[in-house]
């Protein structure tokens, strides 16, 4: 009877041995799909996503991650010690997705430029703050104000062979979009230092100081940096909802960098009435 039964229990191991040493599948829903990176010490591997990256957490201090310098969606991925132990990046969008890659080393034939889309996340609809979920929206009616045909005239400035005009201000709920457009007819580039919005005294008095108040935008489509000679260039800059009070006007102030180019174009609340809505 003994006999027997070690032959049974033989069968069953041999049986069993193609399945030995598998590993289980975490989950077959392609939603949850973890993606393996190999990146190396020497090569930075690029990761772009498709919306602004609003976190990031490495599982190791053997992986050295930034963002691109000058943009919100790509990630540069590299190894700061050879060889080291697999491990794994966490990643958070604006878009309130997240997506989970393992990282392992390879000197030879590192991942180098990854595109990511939304197929790949890890999650769908995640709870995050409430600005981070509207920050989608605001992106994409910031794309609706630049490709509107609509235009305001009378608001602009030109000197220096430079113009800055506003060619429109459009409004959704409780943000304002101001397109603006700078055209360069020198023969040198105009480098910006700075875009501001505030809000100041039309008439500045010798015997008081005016007092402005600065507006932040909480978005940029095509933020504007530099502005080639003999050409234009359009943006688009979302700003928290404001009224302009009586005896003041919102200056939009276009610096110029190591320049004294700079242009300036004050809109007074008479305006109200020619904001476009979204």
């Amino acid at each position: 009877m003994k006999k027997i039964l070690r032959i049974i229990f033989a069968m069953l191991l041999l049986n069993a041995a193609p399945f030995l040493g598998q590993p289980v599948s975490r989950n077959e829903d392609p939603s949850t799909d973890i993606k393996s990176l190999e990146i190396s010490f020497y090569k930075t591997t690029s990761i772009v996503f498709p919306y602004a990256i609003k976190s990031m957490d490495k599982g190791s201090g053997d992986i050295l991650v930034q963002k691109a310098k000058g943009v919100e969606n790509i990630l540069l991925v590299k190894a700061g010690k050879k060889g080291f132990v697999q491990t794994n990046l966490t990643v958070v969008t604006a878009d309130s997705r997240f997506y989970v890659f393992v990282l392992n080393y390879n000197d030879d034939c590192p991942d180098l430029n990854i595109a990511i889309d939304n197929r790949t996340a890890a999650n769908h609809g995640a709870a995050f703050p409430a600005e981070i979920e509207n920050q989608q929206k605001i992106e994409q009616f910031a794309g609706l104000a630049l490709s509107k045909k609509k235009k305001l005239d009378g608001l602009k400035r030109s000197k220096f062979e430079m113009k800055l005009t506003v060619s429109g201000i459009f409004i959704h709920d409780d943000i304002m979009y101001f397109r603006l457009a700078v055209e360069n007819a020198s023969k040198i580039n105009y480098e910006i230092d700075q875009l501001r919005f505030f809000i100041r005294d039309q008439k500045k008095s010798r015997r008081t100081a005016s007092q402005e108040i600065e507006i932040m935008p909480v978005f940029a489509l095509n933020e504007l940096k530099t502005v080639a000679d003999k050409s234009e260039a359009a943006a688009v800059y979302a700003l928290p909802k404001f009224t302009i009070p009586e005896q003041r006007c919102l200056t939009i102030q276009l610096i110029e960098n190591n320049g004294g180019r700079h242009l300036e174009v004050d809109i007074k609340g008479s305006f109200a009435g020619k904001i476009f809505p979204l």
